[in-house]
């Protein structure tokens, strides 16, 4: 028997622990759960190492608590940082990092600007938190097979968003290219859910230097967050940084 193995990302323990049982229960899913984005990504770099990567990826779309009316931001560790990773960067930076994986977001509500916001950083799927078990594990089945899944009545406005989105392209754009080299490759971390500290290690910068690059970004892109950032620069068509390949060479251009 082919075993799916799926991991549960969600800072609810009791709901991420309850449908991880609930998965356990079938014969053919071996299922995992972290707490947080920089969890999920230290399970999915171990798994990789180990010979064993995951199958599916359930987010939660809420994570990090960027949502405007949604419970506080949890604060998570990236090495002696505080640091938060949101759901919708955490699916852009497993794409970008291992594109084998599929990923479904877990929603409380429908929310068509955000489900198209996932579905444009990588997700696969986009379900209600509340949906039975047999629909979700339709849907995990189903992205395996490189299905899209989304609730019939998100549809048209989904579609409506992403039309909206090709518009908005041009300006967006156009914000990118008033960049500096150098924050454009800061920029393509932030889509990759790197944290400042990753990406001072990653550019051979400072911490307060990668913060300054960052505030900067925010500046000219004209938003107040890094998931307003990253969303804008996926509209323009700005992809993750490789996780997976050299990093900038000390001494190069962009320094």
């Amino acid at each position: 028997m082919v075993r799916i193995r799926v991991l549960v990302v969600d800072d609810h323990r009791i709901f991420a622990e309850s449908l991880a049982a609930a998965l356990a229960a079938e014969p053919d899913v071996d299922v995992s759960a972290a707490g947080s984005g920089p969890a999920a990504l230290r399970c999915l770099e171990r798994a990789a190492s180990e010979g064993r990567r995951f199958d599916v990826l359930l987010v939660d779309a809420d994570l990090g608590g960027h949502v405007p009316g949604a419970r506080p931001a949890v604060p998570v560790r990236d090495g002696n940082e505080d640091g938060l990773v949101d759901g919708i960067s955490l699916v852009a930076g497993v794409r970008s990092g291992q594109p084998g994986v599929r990923i479904v977001v877990l929603a409380e509500k429908d929310d068509p600007r955000r489900a198209a916001l996932a579905l444009g950083a990588g997700a696969s799927g986009w379900v209600a938190k509340d949906c039975s078990l047999s629909r979700l594990l339709s849907v995990i089945r189903g992205v395996l097979r490189d299905e899209t899944h989304l609730p019939p009545a998100l549809l048209t406005g989904v579609l409506r968003e992403l039309t909206a989105a090709r518009k908005h392209r041009t300006e967006s754009e156009l914000l990118v290219e008033s960049l500096t080299p150098r924050e454009r490759e800061v920029l393509r971390c932030m889509v990759a859910g790197l944290g400042r500290k990753a990406v001072a290690e990653r550019l051979y910068l400072s911490p307060h230097t990668v913060r300054t690059h960052m505030q900067n970004v925010l500046g000219k892109l004209g938003v107040h967050s890094t998931l307003a950032a990253v969303a804008l620069a996926r509209r323009a068509g700005v992809g993750p940084a490789d996780l997976t390949g050299d990093v900038v060479e000390r001494g190069g251009q962009l320094a």
